[in-house]
């Protein structure tokens, strides 16, 4: 199971700002190891967003994104005491799914 996402959501005005520190290898599939053999791609592929169940956020990722991934969006209309939560899949089938409450 990878390591939970570190995920930040503070009021700013009429918007929340929210951070998200993804912990995941991100593989590119080019590189290789000590022995010479490729190491196989292993990334992020599909991000959603959610602001108290509807989906705000989504996008689609490849290998060219960095090891341990930050993503930082607005949200309009989200207020204190909402909850965010932000779900990944990546191209091996594992996915993960953490929630942060709007301070």
């Amino acid at each position: 199971m990878p390591d939970p996402m570190r995920i930040r959501a503070q009021v700013a005005g009429a918007s929340a700002t929210v951070r998200v520190l993804m912990s995941h290898e991100m593989e590119t599939g080019q590189r290789k190891d000590a022995a010479g053999k490729t190491i196989p791609a292993w990334y992020i592929q599909d991000v959603s967003a959610q602001h108290n169940g509807k989906t705000v956020l989504t996008a689609q990722w490849g290998p060219s994104v960095s090891k341990n991934p930050f993503m930082q969006f607005s949200v309009k209309g989200a207020k204190a005491g909402d909850k965010i939560s932000i779900t990944w899949k990546d191209n091996k089938g594992e996915t993960r799914t953490d929630e942060a409450t709007v301070t």
